[in-house]
């Protein structure tokens, strides 16, 4: 049976499941064929769970038989490839732990499995989360589906180009820096990255534990409300989940229908003439919905960057740390211990994965701990308390979602700054663990996405899904 997939919502496929259009394995066959015929170029799937697919379309089955299905039952969804999934491989996209098989599911996957949704397989990553175009992968490069000689974003370029291609519903991603947003952005898609622990990192390969979180990528605002409601909760196994208990202790303050703008961080330079117009032609569409839009001061968001890239190697270094040949990974034979250490590293991890560890090492090490990281986290405090002075003022804040559309393959691999430029507008949501989210906002002459990306303060979803939905009839 022929299903329009570009169509498609979650809402509209479960109302088809209930009146019978179709059936969960007719969708998930239709995924399959659309997999079958780009994954060959687009590169988004490293492994489709073809032995699991049909005891998952099986459970779904029995839940809508027995009236227990949800929305998310029979959702076919695409998982990044740090996400465990038990008796799978994750390898986070490296030759390091290419043949890992994970021994339980991460929480994400168990919620996903509670639900009965479909995982259709693993996606592909910059290694180790460790990149801004999914070209860092020890399993090749994946490509746009909007133009294949371009980049998807990354590092969760795999489960954004999964769902623009029609290859997946819905996917899950994670971020440390704008890892969900910023290919949401380049693909057409709405990414959230939610509050620092409303959803639980366990079973997610770590990179930066103070900045990493999971997030969906969808097609719509709903869609992603939905699944960020799925996988939302306390786990006993993150300390860093937070209880609802503490949630309902967390002040909301009125919705004043008011919107921040800082312009001082947009006026930096290095923004794009066709990203920058069509901010201010968004801006102009919120204002014309009835949105008071005021500029912000931001005194400290201008160094949110250069924050982000002394905390995060640091602390990937010594997440990294256990890979060594000896506790876990890849392993290579050598005639003594530093050898096996040495060589085991050098082969098992990329480029850009061994340079943000030396550089990570660095800034740790004896003399520079106190020049560096201490000085970071002082700074990062004083963003986190701008922000909060912020959003005493408005509601949210918006800015482009990054400074430039996808760019070519290859283009900016040569030049790491270039390329860490991505995350200039990230940066701020993950070092102080507010959520942001990023909406389509319109397309380049060359037909390329662009991103709007809307930032709330602490636990405040629910007012980027609000702003979120009314924005998507504006565009």
């Amino acid at each position: 049976m022929k299903i329009d997939l570009k169509s498609l919502n979650i809402e509209k496929v479960h109302n088809s499941f209930l009146t019978g259009e179709y059936t969960v394995k007719d969708l998930t066959e239709a995924y399959l064929g659309v997999i079958k015929e780009k994954n060959e170029v687009i590169n988004a799937y490293l492994e489709v769970f073809y032995n699991d697919i049909d005891s998952q379309i099986e459970i779904a089955d029995k839940m809508f038989k027995n009236g227990t299905a949800t929305l998310m039952t029979g959702i076919p969804i695409a998982i990044k490839d740090n996400t465990l999934f038990e008796g799978h491989i994750s390898s986070a996209g490296s030759k390091m732990l290419e043949n890992y098989v994970a021994t339980y599911d991460s929480f994400v996957v168990k919620k996903l499995k509670e639900e009965g949704a479909i995982i259709l397989g693993r996606t592909n990553m910059d290694e180790f989360a460790m990149g801004s175009s999914t070209q860092t992968s020890a399993f090749g490069v994946t490509r746009n589906p909007y133009d294949i000689t371009r980049v998807p974003g990354g590092s969760s370029g795999g489960p954004a180009a999964a769902v623009a291609g029609d290859m997946a519903l819905a996917s899950l991603g994670t971020e440390t820096c704008g890892s969900v947003r910023q290919p949401a952005s380049f693909c057409g898609l709405v990414g959230i990255k939610p509050t620092y622990g409303a959803v639980s990192r366990s079973g997610i390969i770590a990179m930066g534990s103070s900045l990493d979180q999971v997030g969906p990528m969808t097609k719509t605002v709903t869609d992603a409300e939905i699944l960020y409601n799925t996988i939302s909760g306390k786990d006993l196994l993150d300390s860093t989940s937070l209880t609802d208990e503490f949630k309902s202790t967390v002040e909301k303050s009125i919705f004043k229908k008011k919107i921040g703008v800082p312009r001082a961080f947009l006026n930096g330079g290095g923004i794009n003439e066709e990203v920058l117009k069509n901010f201010e032609i968004c801006c102009e569409k919120l204002k014309n919905a009835g949105y008071e839009i005021v500029d912000v001061v931001s005194d400290t968001m201008k160094y949110s960057l250069a924050v982000y890239y002394i905390i995060m190697p640091a602390e990937a270094s010594t997440n990294l740390a256990r890979y060594d040949g000896i506790r876990y990974g890849l392993s290579v034979d050598a005639p003594n211990l530093y050898d096996v250490y040495t060589k085991s590293k050098g082969k098992g991890f990329g480029k850009e994965v061994r340079r943000r560890l030396l550089l990570g090492a660095y800034i740790l090490s004896h003399g520079f701990k106190e020049a560096y990281y201490r000085k970071a986290l002082n700074v990062r405090d004083m963003i986190a308390k701008e922000l909060l002075e912020i959003f005493e003022q408005v509601d949210v804040f918006i800015t482009p979602t990054v400074p430039f559309p996808a760019f070519k393959l290859g283009e900016k691999m040569d030049d790491p700054l270039a390329m860490y430029m991505n995350d200039i507008f990230s940066a701020p949501a993950n070092l102080t663990g507010v959520p942001a989210i990023s909406i389509p906002s319109g397309i380049t002459k060359e037909g390329l996405p662009l991103g709007l990306q809307i930032t709330a303060p602490y636990l405040r979803e629910d007012i980027l899904f609000s702003i979120g939905k009314e924005f998507e009839k504006l565009v």
